[in-house]
């Protein structure tokens, strides 16, 4: 996730990030629920709190929707774009969760960490932000 603009890289320490322990999951189809839920118990990571966003969560700023309790959403619509914000979690299971996860049949999805300033933000505002870095950075890939 940048802050205004500028990407903060990740270490592979045990520093642990911002915010209060959770994953916020996005986008994800009703069906595919579950399959997150397995996914994270094979990570290790099962004890993790979930929060599954549902599309009456874009107007509300993000450290609201992470007060939620564990699975809140879970089955809910959402038709928002697929992503995922980790907040509380350290920097190795980050590396974990993500490297994990590239090895699913998961279509690929937005990452970002909850920061001080984005915690203030909407969550159409984050996933806006999100997708606009998605752009930028696949244009300066094709470009060389």
């Amino acid at each position: 996730m940048s802050h205004k603009g500028r990407f903060q890289k990740v270490g592979k320490k045990n520093k642990t990030l911002y915010g209060p322990r959770r994953l916020l999951v996005c986008g994800y189809p009703t069906e595919e629920h579950n399959y997150f839920l397995n996914f994270l118990e094979a990570t290790g990571l099962s004890r993790l709190p979930i929060i599954f966003a549902t599309d009456n969560d874009l107007d509300k700023e993000l450290k609201d929707i992470l007060k939620a309790e564990h699975k809140a959403g879970f089955e809910s619509l959402s038709n928002m774009s697929r992503a995922i914000i980790m907040s509380g979690i350290n920097e190795s299971e980050l590396q974990n969760l993500m490297g994990c996860y590239k090895k699913t049949e998961l279509p690929g999805q937005l990452w970002a960490t909850l920061t001080p300033y984005s915690e203030k933000w909407t969550l159409q505002q984050l996933l806006n932000e999100l997708e606009s870095e998605s752009k930028a950075m696949k244009s300066k890939r094709q470009k060389g």
